[in-house]
Parts: structure tokens; sequence; C-alpha cells
């Protein structure tokens, strides 16, 4: 899962959406120096990442990509499932998708001073550049991977991914469609959030 599915699956408490959108950038137990709430955003982040890397549903959209990713080749299918979950949006929240994103920078920006200072270094380049809508398209998430190669340790073959992506897009997307709704009721029974309620609200609701 990339920002949007980490945001999403965050349910609609800001500080907890906080939490878990930094929870990259938060090593070890120096997720106890935030506020209560932030650090339950920061261990959902960890659920999140721990359970879709072990799932027999994402190893195998991880196989297609691995021939050229190895051990990056996670990174790469948390983009792509971050595409679905924009392309199909509709089928998960009431509220419209950009609304959704807009809402996310606000509350994001009014937090800016909890985020670590590894965030804020590309936070603004974040903003300006739309990254959340880039998911939409195929062509965003080429733009979004040639980013992260170009800012992160991620190799730098965005047309391979993007490639593989089309070819191979149904397949990719039926991965998707069965292990969302798996990520969305182990979140909600183990942290008693409502993720899969109306958005009209976020991210008060």
């Amino acid at each position: 899962m990339n920002f949007l599915a980490h945001t999403y699956l965050s349910g609609c408490n800001e500080e907890i959406i906080v939490g878990n959108f930094m929870g990259d950038y938060v090593k070890g137990r120096s997720y106890q120096d935030f506020p209560d709430q932030v650090r339950k955003g920061i261990l959902i982040h960890r659920d999140i990442d721990s359970f879709t890397d072990m799932h027999k549903i994402t190893r195998i959209s991880k196989q297609r990509v691995a021939s050229r990713y190895h051990k990056y080749a996670g990174i790469v299918t948390d983009i792509f499932y971050d595409h679905f979950l924009a392309s199909l949006w509709d089928s998960y929240s009431n509220l419209e998708l950009s609304e959704f994103v807009k809402r996310t920078y606000d509350l994001l920006k009014r937090n800016y001073k909890v985020l670590p200072d590894a965030i804020k270094n590309w936070f603004p380049t974040f903003l300006e550049n739309n990254w959340m809508m880039a998911y939409t398209s195929v062509d965003g998430i080429e733009l979004v991977l040639e980013r992260m190669a170009a800012n992160t340790s991620l190799p730098d073959h965005s047309a391979f991914a993007v490639e593989v992506l089309r070819d191979q897009y149904s397949l990719f997307q039926d991965d998707f469609l069965k292990f969302f709704p798996l990520i969305i009721k182990f979140l909600e029974e183990k942290y008693e959030i409502e993720i899969t309620t109306s958005r009209k609200d976020y991210p008060q609701c």
C-alpha cells in the first residue's frame, strides 16, 4: 500500500491519518514520542505493511515484477494497488476522490509540524505534483515510479513496470480486488476503526 491506501485505511481520525501517512519515517520505538492517536496511526501503518508483505495474494503480484525489482517488488506492487484503489474509488467511498485527496492534503498541512524532517523535505513537491491524484492513470503511475527512483533507492525500471502493468492489468486488478477487502476487515477488527463507512464528513466522520 502506498500513500492513498494508507490514508484511506486510517478511517476518519485526523491524528491516525497523520500517523499512518508518516509511518515509514518513524523507526523503532520512536513512535512512542508522538501523541496517542498518532502512535496508533504509525502502528496501523506497520501492520498494513506486514499484512501486505506476507499475504499470498500480494506475493503473486510481486512475482510479476521481481525479475527487475527483486527486493523492491513490493514497493512497485504497493503503487499498483494504489492505482486500482484510485481507479475503483467509487466502490470504496461516497466522497469524490479529488475531494478526499484535497482534504487529506489540508489535514497534513495543518499537522505539518508533527511530520518527520525527512517528509518535510519532499512534502512541498508532493503537494505541487498532486502525487495522490497521479495514481488514477497508468501514465501517472509511471511518473510516481520515476520520482521515487530519483529520490529513493528504488531502481529506475519504471518503463518495465508500466509495461508489465499494462500487459497483465486484469491480473493485477483481480489480485487487488481479492486482497483489499481482507486488509480492511483485518484493520477494522484489530483496531476498532470504521473504514468502509460514508466519507461525507471526512476526516471527522
